[in-house]
């Protein structure tokens, strides 16, 4: 059975590698089963006060937690040939990848989805396709920007979404929509995009120093 993951990062500043917070949901049968949040302490403990008034994460909150590798490592064998979801992928799989890049490290190997491309393409009728937006329409109340309510409404709407396309399952929706999977792994990343939202097909290479 494919492990199917919605991810949302937090970051303490206008740095992707400055990751101040990880949310993750985990989805199994059409419903989100478990929920999960993790505060990160970044190498560089420079906080921005417009990153704090989005999501009230500041310096002291994160003082005496790990960093990034330590949190991810406790993750690793779920994210191992899973497919994650995120709402504005681009955003919060380059957080994971400049966190890595941060410390060094491989990246670990996964496809992944963006739940902002399928609301494109699938309800092209609401005002705008921002997670809060997407959430008041299907009746979903939750705080916005807490890093684990972000990634339970995300994965909430892939799955509504692969119920109203009739798909038996979340990771059969890009071929419904004419979506490319995106995929991270050791060598670098190829991004999720899809036909008709602006997305930019391609392969992407990790830049080794």
């Amino acid at each position: 059975m494919t492990k199917i993951i919605a991810i949302d990062f937090e970051t303490a500043n206008e740095q992707r590698a400055s990751a101040c917070s990880i949310g993750l949901a985990w989805i199994e049968d059409g419903a989100v089963t478990r929920v999960e949040e993790r505060l990160i302490r970044p190498s560089e403990m420079r906080f921005s006060g417009f990153n704090i008034s989005i999501h009230g994460i500041s310096p002291v909150d994160v003082v005496n937690e790990p960093e990034f590798p330590e949190v991810l490592d406790e993750f690793a064998d779920d994210f191992a040939g899973a497919t994650l979801l995120a709402h504005n992928a681009a955003f919060d799989m380059s957080v994971l990848r400049a966190g890595f890049d941060e410390y060094n490290l491989p990246y670990p190997e996964f496809r992944y989805l963006c739940t902002l491309k399928m609301v494109q393409k699938v309800w092209d009728d609401l005002p705008n396709h921002k997670l809060s937006t997407v959430a008041n329409s299907l009746g979903i109340e939750f705080q916005h920007h807490r890093a684990s309510e972000d990634a339970e409404v995300c994965g909430k709407i892939a799955i509504k979404i692969a119920d109203d396309l009739g798909a038996n399952c979340i990771t059969e929706i890009p071929k419904h929509i004419g979506m490319s999977v995106g995929r991270v792994h050791q060598s670098g990343y190829e991004p999720c995009s899809c036909r008709g939202t602006g997305g930019r097909r391609g392969r992407r290479y990790r830049v080794h120093a």
